[in-house]
């Protein structure tokens, strides 16, 4: 054998000896084991990593890599928001989801021309639990969802089922959305606006505390159910109530990602100036950003103007995910 065939072999050997001992060596040097490469959830360091961590592989169950980096690390998400029961809920509602479907690729595909070398995934972003007077929740068909569900697999989309709590603890919303992590395009959201008896007139809250047991408890579930990859929770703010006591909430999870969304309409100062306050927030490290279409009916705020991508894509941190109302 010829020495650089031999220096080869010898090569080859080591790092198929380093990739078998890379999950070991991790876990011994940072604290939260399933972080192979928890730079790359700070944007500017995603030359970390060159795999392609498409959503087919994720799906499909792609290996080593695809349990222990999240989809998010180094894709944006463009989601299109609202009830498919409700024109005055979001622009999701206002169409059929083949054509939601299209606009929302439309939308991901200006993204993709202005956030480097992320891949950009789109998804329908659909509330399930809906908050009505007195507190109480009105569900959406779960045919409906699931069928939703299935058609955004048939595309290559996410799906995010949001619950609006109410008059219910923030226990009894994930146990009600949990059983969707069965599907592998499905991620969870909480908002805490709608934690209220008197919906449209009073902002809602949940506490660190309670947003820590939706963190642990999706992670049980996920662990229970031996469900696959890393799933993403989404929670919105945009008032300081909202989160109380949020320096105490831990976003460290081995199954679960946070997203700490700044949502609100106005214009793009108001909005800004909201995303900083909600980026001040280290301990919740991976941000995501709401926008408003303008609507036709009176009372629905809308972002005047709306932002375009590259505006969004030069907020600091950069946001990971991107929804439309």
């Amino acid at each position: 054998m010829s020495r650089r065939k031999c220096s080869f072999l010898k090569l080859w050997i080591m790092s198929i000896a380093l990739i078998v001992m890379l999950p070991s060596m991790v876990g011994a040097v940072e604290p939260f084991p399933y972080r192979l490469f928890p730079a790359l959830y700070h944007k500017q360091n995603f030359a970390r990593i060159d795999q392609n961590m498409s959503l087919a592989n994720y799906q499909s169950g792609g290996g080593f890599l695809w349990d222990r980096v999240p989809l998010i690390a180094n894709n944006t998400i463009v989601a299109y928001y609202g009830s498919p029961l409700s024109e005055k809920m979001g622009i999701l509602g206002r169409y059929p989801k083949e054509q939601i479907a299209q606009m929302v690729k439309q939308t991901a595909a200006q993204y993709d021309a202005v956030n480097g070398k992320d891949g950009v995934i789109p998804a329908f972003y659909i509330i399930y639990g809906t908050c009505w007077p007195g507190g109480e929740i009105g569900y959406l068909d779960d045919k409906v969802l699931i069928d939703y569900i299935k058609y955004a697999q048939s595309e290559g989309m996410l799906v995010f089922v949001d619950h609006q709590i109410g008059k219910y603890s923030v226990r009894t919303a994930m146990d009600k959305i949990l059983p969707f992590l069965r599907y592998p395009n499905v991620h969870l959201a909480i908002d805490p606006e709608w934690r209220t008896l008197t919906p449209m007139k009073e902002i809602g809250s949940i506490t660190a505390q309670e947003l820590n047991e939706a963190q642990s408890c999706m992670d049980d579930y996920i662990r229970t159910h031996d469900i696959p990859g890393i799933r993403m929770l989404v929670v919105h703010q945009f008032a300081d109530k909202m989160i109380q006591g949020r320096q105490t909430v831990m976003s460290h999870r081995d199954h679960v990602i946070l997203i700490h969304t700044a949502d609100g309409f106005g214009s793009p100062q108001m909005k800004k100036a909201t995303y900083q306050r909600n980026a001040s927030a280290a301990n919740m490290p991976i941000k995501g950003f709401k926008l408003f279409f303008k609507s036709d009916f009176p009372l629905a705020g809308f972002d005047a103007p709306l932002m375009s991508p590259a505006e969004v894509m030069q907020l600091d941190p950069r946001p990971s995910l991107i929804m439309y109302q």
